[in-house]
């Protein structure tokens, strides 16, 4: 069994240049974000063969976000910039996705404000605890990244003449919704024991 990834916040940087295929790959995800924007909102948000287009930009972005970070690992390209760039992109992309379907009227509100609430608070607890040490990313967080992925990726798609493709896009975001809320109270749980842990060893230290 193979150990639970670390944190991207904490790997180790190694003084490559930022000028590498990780990071080209996350600024490309960046880039994705207001061109599939576009291409939702094309046709007043409701052309089914533009939110096709958009869907398929959605995923290949996505797909950048399982590179870019393995890439990094395994070829010794971790940079501060990508370590900041990197969490950015991924909210610019899921957030930009919520928001606009919100917008369209395709998704409720509080459900945008729910995840983009978890995924920017885990974030900055994140940065808030990495100096006391690493949380491992768990298979809980994995399995609700994809799980949002697929639900967006629902939610772009459209199916006029379908009675039941609804249905299953708001039972696959509801999954994703309760899989963000699980994940992100355990992230709170553990990144308050890490930093209780670490004060305490602090303070044991000092006396």
């Amino acid at each position: 069994m193979r150990p639970p990834k670390p944190d991207s916040a904490g790997d180790q940087v190694t003084g490559t240049s930022i000028a590498n295929i990780a990071n080209f790959l996350t600024m490309l995800r960046i880039v994705c974000v207001p061109l599939m924007v576009a291409l939702l909102f094309a046709g007043g948000g409701h052309d089914q063969a533009m939110r096709w287009w958009a869907a398929v930009v959605f995923v290949f972005a996505a797909l950048t976000d399982l590179l870019d970070g393995v890439i990094a690992r395994r070829r010794g390209l971790v940079t501060n910039f990508g370590k900041i760039a990197d969490p950015i992109a991924d909210k610019a992309l899921i957030g930009a996705a919520l928001v606009s379907l919100s917008l369209l009227g395709d998704l409720a509100w509080w459900v945008t404000i729910v995840i983009l609430v978890r995924e920017v608070g885990v974030t900055a607890l994140r940065f808030w605890v990495i100096e006391h040490g690493v949380i491992p990313a768990s298979r809980g967080g994995k399995v609700k990244t994809v799980a949002q992925g697929i639900a967006i990726t629902m939610y772009l798609l459209q199916f006029p003449d379908s009675s039941w493709w609804p249905v299953a896009s708001m039972v696959m975001m509801a999954i994703a919704v309760a899989l963000t809320l699980a994940t992100g109270l355990d992230y709170v749980v553990r990144a308050m024991r890490l930093r209780a842990s670490a004060e305490t060893v602090s303070s044991g230290s000092r006396s």
